[in-house]
């Protein structure tokens, strides 16, 4: 061993030994996606669905951006959708632009287990040509830092496409 590598070997493991420290420190106040217990992801959902009964909110915030909404079954609009605006784009804006009278919920109930939630709901509402909207939902959300990162949406399609059929979308 050399007079240098004797004299720098102390301050070289040193050195190696406050990166090493000060690369776990860093790591450990950067901010990365935690995982929500069933029971936060159960009140995220909760919140936002009263949120939508009283009007000024809906579950739709919720969603990633990336998320996947399917609408199960054999509706018109039965499908996977591959994106937040996808979704927003072909289903629930026409939707919405068919009732004169938005729907609200009547959770029946919102059950979680790990990354899941599952919400058992009514939605009544009034279309545009003045009949009532009434439909019986199930959906199925799996949940991602406190967002749905995907949705498997059951409802009654003959409900359903009696008004996308008769009601013309509207502004």
């Amino acid at each position: 061993m050399t007079s240098n590598t004797r004299f720098w070997a102390p301050f070289a493991a040193r050195f190696t030994l406050g990166v090493a420290a000060s690369s776990v420190a860093i790591l450990a106040l950067t901010p990365r996606a935690e995982a929500h217990t069933p029971a936060q992801n159960k009140a995220v959902v909760e919140a936002r669905f009263d949120a939508w009964k009283a009007g000024t909110g809906n579950p739709f915030e919720l969603l990633a951006d990336e998320a996947n909404w399917t609408i199960e079954g054999n509706s018109i609009v039965s499908k996977r959708y591959p994106a937040k605006e996808d979704f927003l784009r072909a289903v629930i804006r026409p939707f919405n632009a068919r009732m004169s009278v938005g729907i609200k919920p009547a959770v029946r109930s919102i059950t979680a287990e790990s990354d899941r939630v599952v919400i058992l709901f009514d939605a009544a509402g009034t279309a545009k040509d003045g009949k009532s909207y009434v439909n019986t939902y199930a959906w199925f959300f799996r949940m991602k830092a406190g967002r749905v990162v995907e949705a498997n949406a059951f409802f009654d399609a003959i409900a359903f496409n009696d008004l996308w059929a008769r009601v013309t979308p509207t502004e």
